[in-house]
């Protein structure tokens, strides 16, 4: 029997003819007339070379090779409904699975908590995996799957196949050492001047913004330090009368440590709005649909 020119009704036929052992109650089951189904009948006595069913006094009785196509037969009827065409659904609580969130070490340190914190309660048993891409595999990862969802600052997603959902809009913070000898209820323009700052070229593109607008303005610093990551930034502000300008959530968040202080820039200072992105193959699945309303939720629960 050649499958590629089998058609699947006639697989639906048979098993109705297999539960039914009747041609009008089969057709009914199958919505086609007696003659159609016994025509289809006729079609696959010939592609199995058997009768399949033979007449009876109580009805149609299957012959043992119709016995023997007939539970395989159902099974890939249920794994097609079941597999293909059913709306998969997706139950947190019930949840089995790995999402791979692309954040910078800025939504690790002041997102990802609050993530994770929901995860316990709603999807004890999902875990999360962070990772951190340059623009261009990020974007690969995405369309493949490999990537579940990138949150945070990303202007280089831009093609049209993405998705995106802005979060809020955010600024920067100035952070300082607690008991600095000089920078104690605010900070003025001479004392921003005059300062030694630490400048941080992190993977994430929201840094860019601020020096630009320095540039824009032509503000000139001292710049004493530049270092790749955020995270050595109050240790290294504990240690010095330096200065750091960092995006405000993450001077949020390093003040509540204890050893370092916030401070507002003594200019007006640039916005970058925060946003998550997501691929268009997985815009209606259930599960991408339930981790946006998550991080969503995680996100906005900080303003």
């Amino acid at each position: 029997m050649d499958i590629d020119t089998l058609d699947l009704n006639l697989l639906r036929i048979f098993d109705a003819l297999i539960r039914t052992r009747n041609v009008t109650s089969a057709g009914e089951a199958v919505g086609l007339s007696q003659p159609a189904v016994s025509y289809a009948l006729a079609k696959l006595r010939t592609i199995t070379g058997d009768e399949l069913f033979v007449r009876s006094r109580g009805g149609m009785e299957p012959t043992p090779r119709a016995i023997h196509m007939g539970v395989p037969v159902r099974q890939v009827l249920d794994m097609i409904r079941r597999e293909v065409f059913q709306t998969d659904h997706f139950i947190p609580s019930e949840a089995e699975r790995v999402f791979t969130l692309s954040l910078s070490d800025i939504g690790e340190m002041v997102f990802l908590p609050r993530l994770l914190r929901r995860l316990q309660t709603e999807a004890p048993h999902v875990t999360i995996k962070s990772v951190s891409l340059s623009p261009a595999d990020l974007q690969e990862a995405m369309a493949s799957g490999d990537v579940d969802l990138a949150a945070g600052y990303f202007p280089d997603i831009i093609k049209a196949n993405f998705y995106q959902q802005h979060l809020f809009a955010h600024t920067f913070a100035c952070l300082v050492r607690e008991g600095h000898p000089t920078i104690r209820k605010r900070m003025t323009m001479k004392q921003f001047m005059d300062a030694t700052h630490i400048v941080i070229r992190a993977e994430g593109r929201s840094q860019e913004i601020f020096e630009r607008h320095l540039e824009e303005k032509r503000i000139t610093r001292r710049v004493g330090l530049v270092i790749p990551h955020f995270m050595s930034v109050p240790h290294l502000l504990q240690a010095t009368d330096m200065v750091a300008t960092v995006p405000r959530s993450l001077a949020e968040a390093l003040v509540s440590f204890g050893t370092v202080c916030m401070f507002d820039l003594p200019f007006e200072t640039p916005k970058f709005d925060l946003k998550q992105y997501w691929h268009a193959r997985f815009h209606r699945d259930p599960a991408n649909q339930w981790l946006r309303q998550l991080v969503y939720e995680s996100f906005i629960q900080g303003i």
